[in-house]
């Protein structure tokens, strides 16, 4: 449940967006552009809005870190007793898991030297994953938060991971084929007259490879750091690792282009429509975006990871526009953590999306759950003290493997096209 604080900023938020939006459509109904000083108070409202976002996603992590720390020390202390047996049996010691993972870090006697981190959620909050030290014997036990928060940071630089794509998680890194549409059946010429033959009409498929790439980063921590416990080690890692990884896997979703990298969504989208010559640097129109939204067929449309994903520029923009009775298509969310809304469609942020100019495509639409993300296993972490050894810095190494293709291209996913001038 979210704290007083955070309902306080949203509350503020949504009574921002209330006066930006009576100053819009004060200049709607008027038929006018809005003028200098309207313009000044406008963008003064915004930019606390968007202040009061940094807040609010400062707030809900930091609530959320610790709710889920609350619901770690929980299960240490005293676990459910309808857990599963072999889960009871590995954690029946009673072993403070935050504890082992800084052993690893800081590399204690015994602690192994990298560990795979997968996801499980069949074990309640914590994942009891039995890991190997060089020397092949059982080390230490590993709480799932450490992975959560990795995931966590590599999601929230990538708008397309927050879209609802479908993610397919592979325990080794074999070539995947998917089956692609490129066509659907058509219903012309398909009247037959009575006893005659019916005529046919199949619909055009291909194969989609899945491969795994291979993204890393190499962190090196000092030892002062390391060996300080009152430092958030674990979450200053787990944010560096994330974003980082997250920033060049994220890009390749968008616009990678298949060769040596993921097929990114916006190499396979189809142009929904193109905008006609505006004289505001090829920015999307009200009817471009509605005529963008509709050429896209229903059942895509009509589902749950349907959204609406641009760079932050490009949707700054949309809060200016109206419809044809005045009022703001751009709605902020009512619900804390959820996305904002553009015609009724969630609205998500992806900073590698192309730029609002002349002959970009800046704008995408449809249904993001036929675009496949590919995860071997999880994210491999690994320590070296020799690597730094002159320096004494530790070194951390996060690799990712992964891929991602659009598997249906008959126009699941379109896009807006700005006009060439």
């Amino acid at each position: 449940m979210a704290s007083t604080v955070a309902k306080t900023l949203q509350d503020r938020r949504l009574n921002l967006w209330n006066e930006a939006r009576a100053i819009i459509e004060d200049a709607a109904n008027e038929n006018r552009e809005m003028t200098p000083e309207e313009q000044g108070r406008f963008e003064g409202r915004m930019g606390e809005i968007d202040k009061l976002d940094a807040r609010l996603r400062g707030v809900l992590e930091a609530e959320q870190r610790s709710a889920d720390t609350d619901a770690a020390f929980d299960a240490i202390g005293k676990r459910p007793a309808d857990r599963r047996a072999g889960a009871a049996a590995a954690a029946s010691d009673g072993r403070d898991m935050n504890a082992e993972l800084r052993s690893f870090l800081r590399g204690d006697q015994g602690a192994p030297r990298h560990m795979d981190i997968a996801h499980n959620d069949q074990l309640g909050p914590i994942n009891y994953r039995i890991l190997q030290s060089n020397s092949g014997t059982p080390s230490t036990l590993l709480p799932t938060d450490f992975y959560d928060q990795l995931i966590a940071h590599l999601i929230e630089v990538s708008g397309v991971m927050q879209a609802g794509p479908t993610v397919l998680n592979t325990a080794g890194g074999e070539t995947l084929q998917i089956p692609k549409t490129t066509a659907h059946s058509t219903s012309s010429g398909l009247t037959a007259a009575q006893a005659s033959t019916l005529p046919s009409s199949d619909p055009a498929f291909a194969l989609a490879t899945l491969s795994s790439y291979k993204y890393g980063i190499l962190l090196q921590v000092a030892r002062e750091l390391i060996d300080d416990s009152g430092v958030d080690l674990i979450g200053y890692l787990a944010m560096q690792a994330g974003r980082a990884i997250g920033n060049k896997f994220g890009a390749d979703l968008v616009t990678g282009t298949g060769t040596s990298q993921p097929t990114g969504f916006m190499t396979s989208a189809t142009i929904g429509v193109t905008g006609t010559t505006t004289g505001k640097s090829g920015a999307a129109q009200y009817a471009d975006l509605v005529d963008l939204e509709y050429s896209v067929i229903a059942p895509y449309r009509q589902s749950r990871s349907c959204y609406w994903i641009a760079q932050d520029k490009t949707i700054g923009g949309f809060r200016k526009i109206v419809d044809s009775n005045a009022r703001p298509i751009w709605e902020p969310s009512m619900v804390l953590g959820s996305p904002d809304l553009l015609l009724g469609k969630p609205l998500v942020a992806d900073p590698f999306m192309p730029a609002t100019v002349t002959a970009n495509q800046p704008v995408a639409f449809g249904d993001f759950s036929q675009f496949f993300v590919r995860m071997v296993g999880g994210i491999r972490f690994e320590r070296s003290d020799d690597f730094l050894f002159g320096s004494d810095l530790v070194a951390f190494r996060a690799v990712l493997r992964g891929d991602g293709v659009l598997v249906d291209q008959t126009g699941a996913i379109k896009t807006y096209k700005a006009p060439a001038t």
